[in-house]
């Protein structure tokens, strides 16, 4: 177990050489000189820096107005202000019709189903007279 575990470190240190040659002559362009460590640690350190690059960028610029559901303090004032109008005229909207198809009613002589009172029945003997 212990030879498995120091056999897994000794992979990692070995370096890796990546050399970049031009075709026509054979020539090495570049060359580099790498481990698996320090191939993960420049990966996850790239990976961090762009993460963070566009953190930056998005929140110190007016790009944060594109993310859904962020908006400045004045848009959320003008919207829940229109949103009240909007309420207050469908209820006026509303009356205005109902007012119009009772006032039809009224003039093609249709009984009204609505009452605002009920009728009484009551007998003559339940009436008292002082």
């Amino acid at each position: 177990m212990i030879e498995e575990d120091f056999g897994k470190i000794k992979r990692k240190r070995n370096t890796y050489r990546l050399s970049i040659v031009n075709e026509d002559s054979f020539e090495d362009v570049t060359s580099f000189k790498f481990s698996r460590i320090s191939a993960y640690i420049f990966l996850s350190s790239s990976f961090v820096f762009i993460v963070s690059f566009t953190i930056i960028i998005i929140s110190f610029t007016p790009l944060k107005y594109y993310i859904p559901g962020y908006s400045s303090q004045e848009s959320r004032t003008t919207f829940e202000l229109m949103q009240i109008k909007t309420d207050s005229l469908e209820k006026i909207i509303y009356q205005n019709d109902q007012y119009l198809t009772n006032l039809k009613k009224v003039l093609n002589d249709d009984k009204l189903i609505n009452l605002d009172t009920t009728t009484l029945n009551l007998n003559n003997s339940e009436i008292s007279v002082e």
